[in-house]
């Protein structure tokens, strides 16, 4: 019994890993340096905190904690950055434990989910071809997410480093961006980034439309898996995401140093 729970165990991890590597070849940091099993990705031209961690990657790398722990904080400070680990089951549980004795925040718990593609998901979408205009895209993408303008160059800097194959999707009414989603197909992967509705334009099947016309182009490509990342208090995003079919896979958040209140 117990070797069939440790194979279990064993397959889920190796699971979660091929998600976790897939993601930060899709949306890449500009500096990645390891730690032991620590990927230490920072960003100095954008903010957000997916660039902008340390990622444990083995659940059994938890030596010399707090000096490792001070020595990515010099990173982070170098960088301009706030210390933040971001914790998935990849983790070790002895760092979990070090940072709630420590004080650290948990906040931007999130859900990472996937959906197995077939002819059944897709055959209904609308064929809609990537645009090839980064700047076209990046520009439909702050209107529709709403973006300060001093965010553009580092967000244009990051699609561009995508090293797989990025498809850029706008949905457009009256010549209107109202949707915008990237999709970045590696191998039998589809990853969907960035997915955003203007928000007066939610609810009408917008979103829906735009994600199923992607996800028919990742898999006329070869893709087999759909996946994403989406923030569990997100509940209008989660409640499209079921509603096409996506399953939770795991969960990871994010820790900072000190207390909240």
């Amino acid at each position: 019994m117990s070797g069939s729970v440790d194979k279990k165990a064993v397959e889920r991890l190796a699971m979660i890993r091929r998600f976790e590597a897939a993601g930060f070849r899709a949306w890449p940091a500009t500096s990645v340096q390891y730690d032991g099993t620590w990927a230490v990705r920072l960003t100095a031209s954008h903010p957000a905190k997916r660039l902008n961690s340390v990622n444990p990657l083995d659940p059994s790398d938890d030596r010399r904690l707090e000096h490792r722990i001070e020595r990515a904080a010099r990173r982070f400070k170098a960088f301009g950055r706030p210390l933040t680990f971001r914790i998935s089951p990849l983790a070790a549980p002895a760092i979990g434990q070090h940072l709630d004795a420590e004080g650290w925040t948990v906040f931007g718990q999130s859900k990472v989910m996937r959906l197995r593609l077939n002819e059944a998901v897709v055959e209904n979408a609308v064929d809609q071809i990537p645009l090839k205009d980064l700047n076209r895209f990046v520009s439909a993408a702050f209107e529709v997410h709403a973006y300060e303008a001093d965010l553009r160059p580092g967000f244009t800097e990051v699609v561009s480093l995508i090293k797989a194959e990025a498809g850029l999707f706008i949905l457009e009414q009256d010549d209107v961006p109202v949707s915008t989603a990237i999709c970045v197909h590696d191998g039998a992967l589809a990853g969907l980034f960035e997915v955003a509705t203007v928000s007066e334009r939610r609810g009408r099947g917008f979103g829906r439309r735009m994600l199923l016309s992607a996800l028919k182009w990742a898999s006329s490509r070869g893709a087999r898996v759909a996946w994403l990342q989406v923030e569990e208090n997100n509940e209008s995003a989660l409640a499209l995401y079921r509603s096409l079919g996506f399953e939770e896979v795991y969960q990871y958040h994010y820790r900072r140093p000190g207390r909240e209140g």
